[in-house]
């Protein structure tokens, strides 16, 4: 993708055991990335949710399957209103 375009993606869910859930890991889909060979370029990118009252800054560390959805860790725990939202991709 090209860096004059904003990539966008959606937050799934947490990244979650059985056990365990972890509000500062979130499972992210990028829109037009559906494979883990797409999804390659994207590792080590920051990551921005911009909330009503706050702004959260992330990091992509990995995969999660091969689908192309991505596991991102953000300084600070995200909120639960934050599932389902939106989030850019600022390289």
């Amino acid at each position: 993708k090209g860096l004059s375009q904003p990539v966008y993606g959606r937050i799934m869910n947490y990244r979650i055991g059985i056990r365990t859930q972890s509000s500062r890991e979130c499972l992210i889909q990028f829109k037009g990335v559906d494979s883990a060979a797409q999804a390659g370029p994207l590792m080590g990118g920051k990551v921005v949710w911009k909330g009503e009252n706050k702004k959260l800054i992330g990091k992509i560390l990995g995969f999660h399957g091969n689908n192309g959805v991505v596991r991102v860790k953000f300084k600070k725990g995200v909120p639960g209103q934050a599932l389902g939202t939106t989030v850019e991709l600022v390289r």
